[in-house]
């Protein structure tokens, strides 16, 4: 008798310890329900977690802890089924609080028996929302870096292939040239060499696009009126939409400076408005915005103007826009496009020091923003004529490419110049040492230890005065130089060149 009394003892004491056990607990609900669901234990879990109070729970069916949707499509009954019929029940979903908040949970459903009868469900919830959150930004980050390295990639292979391409280019606009010259008689000539120069132009234009999407382009930024500017380029916007698209602007009267490469932003306004006109082949609006926009969330926080291009078309698939702005992507018939105006939106955006956002919906339109750093100082709207120019004197031409340097030397001549050419660094410098030279003309792009940026800062240091003009058809380094030294673009044409030497410092 007494043996049995201290038994009994015993396992009052430990399932009094137990009960205590799970009372306490406080990161998880831990309660039992019937085998109809009605709660029947409650612990300082399940009031910290779902916000009741056991006097308030207890008595309760446990479906007032579900959504209203999941209630009507029968998720409770059918999660006690599963947990019956296969042992256990385990999940993630929403669950709701006593105030009404959702809380992502870990669930898990165990049935209890006793003697082969199913007494009631041992029932534990977990609040994970803060581990889903992280898990959610941690996806969204792995993302963005797929994306990034992707659209890298991207960057360095259309980068070199323009590099090599902008030196063709450069071979055959300043041969077309020459050709111009010495065939001005013959009317069936030169309307094949104007033929060649419209195919020159507009491949150097492709190419341009392609280097502002590797965004290896050598920029230009400053303090630009946004209203300004659609005011001088609102001819060849409204030549862009055409007879059956509307175009409107919406410019806050406040809106702030951009900073920007004036001419980059006006072929990203035009390729948006171009693109949004392909969008609507029975005709609309296309709405050009400007406002001022603070940023608080890196990556990109500060102070931001965001311009908009939308239209009320039809629409981008929600499978094809994470593609849109890849270089040669398009979804226009062949000949109809060039897949290559959003990705020069896109490298325009983010070599500026923004970025570029997409909305889209199928059959209501596409909205694109644009985000431009905000300026530091309003902007000069003088006008300067390009004087006419013709040079004297010796310039040193650094360009390992022989036949671009046929053609340069060619046009240099043309304006007045003796060249001496030589093909890298180490070289310019022996002959600058030696002989001299009214100016440097040097490609930036060289084999050698030394590249054309380089060697300019070098002589700058050993000759203070000496005029150097640098030249690229693609550099990662152009995109640092930020005025230290005037750029030429490859191709060029004389007059650029003309323009360009007419402006170096003497």
């Amino acid at each position: 008798m007494v043996k049995k009394s201290s038994q009994q003892r015993d396992l009052f004491e430990s399932e009094r310890s137990f009960r205590l056990l799970v009372e306490g607990v406080a990161d998880y609900a831990l309660y039992m329900l019937d085998p109809n669901g009605i709660i029947t234990s409650w612990n300082i879990g399940g009031e910290r977690i779902k916000g009741y109070a056991s006097e308030e729970i207890l008595g309760q069916h446990f479906s007032r802890f579900y959504t209203e949707t999941d209630r009507a499509n029968g998720k409770p009954a059918r999660a006690l089924g599963i947990a019956r019929d296969q042992g256990r029940y385990e999940e993630d979903g929403w669950r709701v609080r006593k105030d009404g908040t959702f809380f992502w949970a870990s669930v898990v459903i165990d049935p209890i028996y006793e003697d082969g009868q199913l007494i009631g469900f041992a029932k534990i919830t977990r609040d994970i929302t803060e581990r889903r959150n992280a898990q959610i930004k941690l996806e969204a980050m792995q993302t963005q870096l797929a994306e990034s390295q992707k659209f890298d990639a991207l960057g360095q292979l259309t980068g070199g292939v323009a590099h090599d391409f902008n030196n063709l280019l450069m071979i055959i606009s300043g041969s077309l040239h020459v050709l111009k010259k010495d065939t001005a008689d013959d009317a069936k000539l030169q309307r094949a060499i104007s033929a060649i120069e419209t195919a020159t132009k507009r491949g150097a234009a492709l190419t341009n696009q392609l280097l502002t999407f590797a965004r290896r382009q050598s920029v230009n930024p400053q303090a630009i009126d946004f209203a300004s500017r659609v005011a001088a380029i609102r001819e060849v916007l409204d030549a862009g939409v055409g007879s059956s698209v509307r175009l409107a602007f919406e410019i806050d009267r406040d809106v702030w400076p951009i900073k920007a490469d004036v001419t980059e932003l006006e072929t990203a306004l035009l390729n948006l408005v171009i693109n949004a006109r392909d969008a609507m082949p029975d005709g609309g609006t296309v709405t050009v915005r400007a406002r001022n926009i603070v940023q608080t969330e890196p990556p990109h926080a500060g102070e931001f103007v965001g311009l908009d291009v939308a239209d009320t078309g039809l629409g981008i698939p929600s499978d094809v826009l994470d593609k849109i702005f890849e270089p040669f992507f398009t979804t226009k018939p062949i000949g109809k496009g060039t897949g290559l105006g959003l990705s020069q939106v896109h490298g325009f955006a983010h070599q500026a020091g923004g970025t570029v956002r997409v909305a889209s919906e199928l059959g209501k339109g596409t909205a694109f923003t644009i985000l431009l750093p905000r300026g530091e100082t309003a902007p000069s709207h003088e006008t300067m004529e390009t004087p006419s120019f013709q040079g004297s004197g010796t310039v040193l031409l650094v360009e390992d490419n022989p036949e671009v340097a046929i053609v340069s030397i060619g046009l240099l001549e043309q304006l007045g110049y003796h060249v001496r050419r030589v093909a890298d660094a180490e070289a310019a410098l022996r002959e600058i040492e030696q002989n001299g030279a009214d100016f440097v003309f040097t490609d930036i792009v060289m084999p050698g230890k030394m590249d054309g940026l380089s060697l300019a800062h070098h002589l700058r240091a050993i000759r203070p005065g000496l005029p150097i003009l640098l030249a690229t058809g693609y550099s990662e380094v152009a995109a640092s130089i930020r005025g230290d030294f005037p750029v030429l673009r490859k191709p060029y044409e004389i007059h650029e060149l003309s323009e360009a030497i007419s402006k170096l410092p003497r």
